[in-house]
């Protein structure tokens, strides 16, 4: 199954998980550099920022993580993200798929009006092979 694309308004490419699945399988493409967002509440997909985020791209996947929440669906408010980098994730063989700890999350508050606001725009297939990615 592929995963949800997203180009920031910076030009960066964000990939977000469609299910548990999706998610185990995006968690594994994570580099350890690379930053990783999740709702603090369950049900939410994983946003990777493939590369280095340039300036708005931590907010903006973010939002991302929280417009298509599960949370957000069942309690349109403002959403606590989890952000953090892929050295800091970590699986135990008791979690279930799509499931994993992290350590040294830092939050971010996204606000009702940033995820009532944004406009998803999706990374064109050419785009995603020029750059190398599986699709």
């Amino acid at each position: 199954m592929r995963f949800r694309t997203h180009l920031s308004k910076q030009g960066t490419i964000f990939f977000a998980g469609r299910n548990d699945q999706n998610n185990e399988e995006l968690i594994s493409e994570a580099k350890p550099e690379e930053y990783v967002f999740h709702t603090k509440a369950p049900g939410s997909p994983f946003v990777l920022i493939k590369g280095i985020p340039k300036h708005g791209d931590l907010k903006e996947a973010a939002i991302v993580a929280s417009r298509y929440s599960r949370n957000w669906k069942q309690n349109p408010g403002d959403i606590v993200v989890h952000k953090f980098q892929g050295k800091d994730i970590y699986k135990t063989k008791q979690m279930k798929i799509g499931t994993f700890g992290v350590k040294n999350a830092n939050t971010i508050k996204v606000k009702k009006n940033d995820i009532i606001n944004f406009n998803s725009n999706p990374v064109q297939k050419g785009r995603l092979k020029e750059e190398g990615y599986l699709i």
